[in-house]
C-alpha cells in the first residue's frame, strides 16, 4: 500500500556539522514536512537502525522512511552502513541516498553495487549545495511515494 505521510522521517548520517546544519536548514524550507534525526558516525547509525541501546524503544524512535548517508564517516564508513542496511530484512526496504563529496567512479560504482537508491555529489559552492538539497527535497520528500511494510 502506498501512502503519503504528513511528516517524512529522515535519518541523516553526516559527520560534518556545517553540512548537517545546511541540510537541516534546506529541509526546513521544503514544502514537505520532515522529521529529521541526525547521527554523526556509522556505528551509531547502525545502532539506531537496529534498535541497539540506547535506541531500543522503537515506539519512541520509529524507523526512517529515507536515509541520507555520507560515505566518509568515523567508526564505520557509509559503505559498511549501507551493506548492513541491505543485509537486514527489517531495513532493506528503506531508500538510501548517498550524499558524498567523492565523485570517484569506484565510490559511485560501489554504492550502487550495494544497492544505494541514489548517489549525489556534494558541490563545493554554497549556492550549488542549496540547489542540490532543494532538488533532493522536491524529488525524495515531496514527489516520491513511500511504501510502509
Amino acid at each position: 500500500m502506498l501512502t503519503s505521510p504528513t511528516r517524512t522521517r529522515l535519518l541523516l548520517v553526516e559527520d560534518n556539522p556545517a553540512h548537517a546544519e545546511l541540510i537541516r536548514r534546506t529541509l526546513a524550507l521544503a514544502t514537505a514536512q520532515v522529521e529529521m534525526t541526525h547521527i554523526t558516525d556509522g556505528e551509531a547509525a547502525i545502532d539506531y537502525l537496529q534498535r541497539h541501546r540506547p535506541h531500543a524503544d522503537s515506539e519512541d524512535m520509529p524507523l526512517p522512511e529515507i536515509i541520507l548517508l555520507d560515505l566518509r564517516l568515523p567508526k564505520q564508513d557509509g559503505f559498511e552502513v549501507l551493506r548492513t542496511i541491505r543485509a537486514d530484512p527489517a531495513l532493506a526496504h528503506i531508500p538510501v541516498v548517498i550524499l558524498s563529496s567523492s565523485s570517484a567512479e569506484h565510490d559511485i560504482w560501489q554504492a550502487y553495487t550495494l544497492h544505494a537508491n541514489s548517489y549525489l555529489v556534494k558541490p563545493f559552492s554554497f549556492s550549488e549545495f542549496v540547489a542540490l538539497m532543494t532538488s533532493f527535497n522536491a524529488y525524495w520528500l515531496e514527489w516520491n511515494q513511500f511504501s510502509h511494510p
